[in-house]
């Protein structure tokens, strides 16, 4: 069972504006890159099913974030089906990701009140999956949907989306800024925050240091935005 409630997890994920997701099969290298995204400021984090054993690391992870870490909110991703989707629920997903649009995936997020972000890359499928309950809409892979003008263009006649982009998102300020000022509500970000090599060689202090950099950008920029009303 989800230790935070939908409503609260989507106000977070608000809040924070930045989602790490990774990967790793050894659950100690998974404990310190939690660890390090939280000592950044980032207690929202997706952990993706991507590998051998990913749902027993996963099942670990939460237990030990309950234990140790209780603000920590961990999530799921990379997932494409109901079925698979309900195992990680089961074990404690606070939230789900997936690279796609599934119907019964949301349905069954939606039932269970679980937060569901699926991947779209039109207007269609991001109305389809607002009709379906999903308030965060995954773009993805984000820099090949359209980028920020993509997002501009949408919230145009669609102002009360809620849109994350996942791809095409790099931890600097040239990369966020334009994503932040188009009006996405918060920006994903994997191999280039937590890369496979800074896992395998334990360079925890440097995740936490790009991720706490994101989390600044993030909240410089809408503070700038604020100060001028938009």
């Amino acid at each position: 069972m989800a230790r935070h409630r939908r409503l609260q997890v989507l106000n977070q994920i608000h809040e924070v504006g930045v989602l790490p997701l990774f990967y790793h099969s050894d659950f100690d290298i998974a404990v310190e890159a939690v660890k390090a995204c939280v000592s950044g400021g980032g207690w929202i984090i997706e952990f993706l099913n991507r590998g051998p054993g990913a749902l027993d690391t996963f099942k670990s992870l939460e237990k030990w974030c309950s234990k140790h870490l209780p603000k920590t909110v961990l999530g799921v991703g990379s997932i494409v089906d109901a079925p698979t989707a309900a195992l990680f629920i089961e074990s404690g997903a606070n939230f789900v990701v997936s690279p796609c649009m599934d119907e019964e995936t949301a349905l069954l997020c939606n039932k269970r009140k679980i937060a569901y972000l699926p991947g779209c890359g039109t207007l269609t499928e991001i109305h389809k999956a607002e009709s379906l309950g999903v308030e965060i809409c995954k773009l993805f892979p984000g820099g090949e949907v359209g980028g920020p003008n993509f997002v501009k263009a949408v919230l145009g006649p669609c102002s009360w989306s809620s849109l994350m982009p996942t791809g095409g998102v790099s931890p600097t300020r040239e990369s966020i800024e334009p994503w932040v000022r188009a009006g996405v509500v918060c920006v994903g970000l994997g191999s280039q925050l937590i890369s496979n090599e800074g896992l395998e060689n334990k360079r925890f202090d440097e995740i936490e240091a790009k991720m706490r950099q994101c989390v600044e950008i993030v909240k410089s920029i809408r503070l700038e935005l604020a100060e001028k009303g938009v």
